[in-house]
């Protein structure tokens, strides 16, 4: 890992108050967040159902921030072009949710054509050679630190593992730019162990919205750990 490469901090909104959406998103914003992350769930791929492309569409219009959507779906295909319509800037779907590289590939680059970067997404009983043939062809790769579907998971510290033999072979690729994603239970406890595993994004729930501190204070929390 390149330890002058900024790291980045992607706010998950499924535990910010949708009551108060905008004013979320924007304090977040304020904080120094990088990026937002929309966790969707259909209810099939995951048990859970959160929202869908009026909900992006909400966020995009309060924010100049970079989107990304998480799609815990089982046919993200079908997604791919009204998630686009709402403002995302970058899809993620899941290795689980097509049956093999050749089906992968070919959603990558429907969502290239679309003008969006493509992330795939893991998950934890997936092993990481198993998207080796992908990751010069994808725009980021996300390790699931916990089993989708519900936020406020404790991480299981064990997958940290195969962050860093992922973020190895994209060395030994030559794809040294490739931006390595860890989900799941980040906190600023845990965050500097997330990037020296092999992290450059880590996405942050419950870490940054909470009802103990400000997304600005939780944010500049996550940083002074990562500095310290």
């Amino acid at each position: 890992m390149n330890a002058s490469r900024h790291i980045e901090i992607a706010p998950s909104i499924l535990t910010a108050d949708f009551g108060r959406l905008t004013q979320q998103v924007r304090a977040a914003e304020r904080g120094g967040a990088d990026l937002l992350h929309l966790d969707v769930m259909d209810g099939h791929f995951v048990p859970r159902i959160t929202f869908g492309d009026p909900l992006i569409a909400a966020v995009r219009g309060a924010t100049s921030l970079p989107i990304e959507v998480h799609m815990m779906v089982e046919s993200p295909g079908e997604y791919f072009e009204s998630f686009a319509e709402a403002g995302a800037d970058r899809f993620i779907f899941h290795f689980e949710a097509v049956t093999g590289v050749s089906e992968a590939d070919a959603l990558i680059s429907r969502g290239h054509r679309l003008g969006k970067q493509v992330g795939i997404a893991i998950n934890p009983a997936t092993p990481p050679w198993a998207v080796f043939p992908l990751l010069d062809r994808i725009d980021e790769l996300v390790v699931m630190l916990i089993e989708p579907g519900w936020g406020g998971q404790p991480m299981q510290a064990d997958l940290l593992s195969k962050v860093g033999l992922l973020e190895a072979r994209s060395r030994t690729d030559g794809l040294t730019e490739l931006p390595i994603e860890v989900d799941g239970g980040v906190k600023p406890e845990n965050a500097a162990a997330c990037v020296r595993a092999g992290a450059s994004v880590l996405v942050a729930g419950s870490a940054v919205y909470n009802d103990q501190e400000t997304p600005r204070q939780a944010i500049s929390r996550l940083r002074r750990a990562l500095r310290g």
